[in-house]
């Protein structure tokens, strides 16, 4: 049973910087498609970053150069740091797993990206205050 749990949300001023983890179980992200997205309260879910099987990343224009998508395949783990936060950065955020090798950069600008995605965490709040 693949389980993917986050941790690692909460609030922060503006600047600042917050690093959400995605702990899989069932599922070994060093031969997959892992992504971030997000969501706030009548919008839809929009893509941040991924990371494929051979560590290629990709990032949504909005948040280039301030977010890095990383793993450790060791402790099957997938994370998210987060600098120079904005109170437009304020979402819920969500890992999310693809069984495949290869990610497409599709997945974070199409509305149907996250359809390409089977499994999802429960999701874990990021609050930027200004």
């Amino acid at each position: 049973q693949v389980e993917l749990v986050e941790s690692g949300g909460g609030s922060v001023q503006a600047g600042g910087s917050l690093r959400l983890s995605c702990a899989a179980s069932g599922y070994a992200i060093s031969s997959h498609c892992m992504a971030w997205f997000r969501q706030a309260p009548g919008n839809e879910r929009e893509g941040v970053a991924n990371i494929d099987a051979f560590n290629t990343t990709m990032y949504a224009n909005s948040v280039k150069g301030r977010f890095t998508i990383s793993k450790d395949n060791a402790k099957n783990t997938l994370y998210l740091q987060m600098n120079s936060l904005k109170p437009e950065d304020t979402n819920m955020y969500f890992c999310a797993a693809k069984p495949s090798s290869l990610c497409w950069h599709h997945y974070l600008t199409r509305g149907d990206g996250p359809s390409e995605f089977a499994f999802w965490a429960q999701g874990t709040q990021v609050t930027v205050s200004s």
